[in-house]
């Protein structure tokens, strides 16, 4: 009959095998996957993957690039071309000149200058028209005022706040107001009152002028006035599109006959 004493060193005997096993195989086989208890340390030499954001900032596309550079002529060509920025400026002495030519852009006139208009016209005709441009000036600083309430682009660093009746979108240049309506009201004005050819000459020159002035003066960039009086002159075509007429709001006119 075996003792206790030699059962006992066989399962010792047997259980120093097992270990002698699983630590052989663990040493052949390296490429096993770890389990999950089995994490890499925070030291280890492997590199992780760098996060999706940051691969698409290291890989950017065609059209972003593009973009950037666009933008970037835009602001060197604005800062350049801003010669009445300020009275030390290239065309500093030109400045007081181009303030009128802001102010004759500006939309208190205008809205002013329609109103007394509108109230004064004795002709049923003439108030349809005037009537119409008070609805164009009203529409062009609600969605210009929308516009830049959007997109929120800064003035250009070389612009002074020293402009006529500013609300607070007007510390924001896209899209610039006043080549909007400088836009809006050049159609309006072709389209519907007879003028000579000489007129509506200097009715394009002025709008053009109102324009470029916005650059001169440092007020806005170049794409500001260009998308401006892009938008100036499809607004336009909303307006046209949503005419006015004693058939179509006959209580509008009620309020004006006289």
């Amino acid at each position: 009959m075996p003792s206790p004493r030699s059962s006992r060193e066989r399962r010792t005997g047997s259980g120093s095998s097992r270990l002698e096993f699983l630590s052989l195989v663990s040493q052949r086989s390296p490429g096993a996957p770890d389990s999950p208890s089995r994490r890499k340390e925070p030291g280890s030499s492997a590199a992780a993957p760098l996060p999706e954001e940051d691969c698409m900032k290291l890989n950017p596309s065609f059209l972003g690039i593009a973009l950037s550079s666009l933008l970037a002529i835009d602001l060197w060509a604005s800062k350049r071309l801003g010669v009445c920025a300020g009275e030390g400026s290239a065309w500093g002495s030109a400045r007081p000149l181009m303030k009128v030519i802001e102010i004759s852009g500006h939309g208190v006139p205008w809205l002013l200058g329609t109103f007394y208009g509108l109230c004064q016209s004795d002709s049923s005709a003439a108030r349809e028209v005037l009537l119409n441009l008070l609805f164009a000036l009203l529409l062009d600083l609600v969605l210009v005022a929308v516009v830049k309430g959007l997109v929120k682009r800064p003035r250009p660093t070389h612009n002074k706040m020293d402009m006529f009746v500013t609300i607070s979108v007007d510390k924001y240049s896209f899209p610039s107001g006043h080549a909007t309506r400088a836009a809006l009201v050049c159609r309006f004005i072709l389209r519907h009152l007879v003028l000579a050819v000489p007129l509506r000459v200097l009715v394009v020159l002025w709008a053009l002028i109102v324009s470029i002035s916005r650059v001169m003066l440092g007020r806005h960039n170049m794409t500001d006035v260009l998308f401006g009086l892009l938008l100036g002159y499809a607004l336009y075509s909303v307006v046209e599109h949503c005419w006015l007429s004693p058939l179509s709001a006959p209580a509008l006119f009620a309020l004006w006959s006289h």
